[in-house]
């Protein structure tokens, strides 16, 4: 009976934690929406729906101490309820920088519409979908999804730079554009931020599956079995 009621706890670990992927990546998607139309009234959605995604994460957290204390997990459902907590964090971060976004967005929409050289859209779609992806991994519980999101990563750190390189030189010759130019440039800053937290999150669903470490570039020799397609 222990184990049955540890089962389902699992499998409503998942529910929440997929529950709480798409709020994450709702507020994101919001937010770079927000940018590209300087759309006020998404960025009080982004606001009004932090509550949420931090009410979640707490509720998370407590089911997993709950299933921990439960009973002795076996090596696969330790390391799930681990990577569910890890993964957890990350999300609730995500909506932090969505968050951060909005408010930049707000900031934009009362100074003159500026030509930036710089395409945040791309930046946006190129996170966005690292975001869908790492958390598609944790749905299939497959590590080559995972990994594919890790070499998205620097995809998004080139955008970053040039974006930087691009708006401080904008800065430097149209001086009457300087605070449009540092939100572009907070903007590009917290993308990339999101873009870390979906390589985190990539990083637990491989260490969930495989049991594998793979932070800081770390690469240790991988098992021959595996993909985990149900958390029993």
């Amino acid at each position: 009976m222990a184990r049955t009621r540890f089962l389902q706890g699992l499998d409503e670990l998942r529910a929440r934690l997929l529950r709480m992927g798409g709020l994450a990546e709702q507020a994101v998607d919001r937010a770079c929406q927000a940018y590209i139309e300087r759309d006020l009234a998404r960025c009080r959605m982004v606001l009004d729906g932090e509550t949420q995604i931090n009410l979640t994460e707490r509720e998370i957290d407590e089911l997993a101490f709950d299933l921990l204390a439960m009973q002795q997990p076996m090596a696969v459902d330790l390391r799930f309820i681990l990577a569910v907590t890890k993964i957890n964090a990350d999300l609730e971060r995500v909506g932090d920088q969505a968050v951060n976004i909005a408010e930049r967005v707000m900031d934009m929409v009362d100074l003159p519409k500026a030509d930036l050289p710089v395409d945040i859209p791309r930046m946006a779609a190129a996170v966005s979908a690292m975001v869908r992806r790492a958390l598609e991994s944790f749905i299939e519980g497959k590590a080559e999804l995972a990994q594919a999101v890790l070499e998205m990563d620097n995809v998004v750190d080139r955008m970053k730079d040039e974006a930087f390189i691009v708006l401080v030189k904008s800065m430097n010759e149209h001086p009457d554009t300087t605070r449009q130019a540092l939100d572009a440039l907070l903007v590009a800053r917290n993308l990339e931020r999101v873009a870390d937290h979906a390589t985190n999150i990539a990083e637990d669903v491989i260490f969930w599956v495989r049991g594998a470490d793979v932070r800081h570039n770390v690469t240790p020799e991988q098992p021959e079995h595996q993909e985990v397609t149900d958390t029993h």
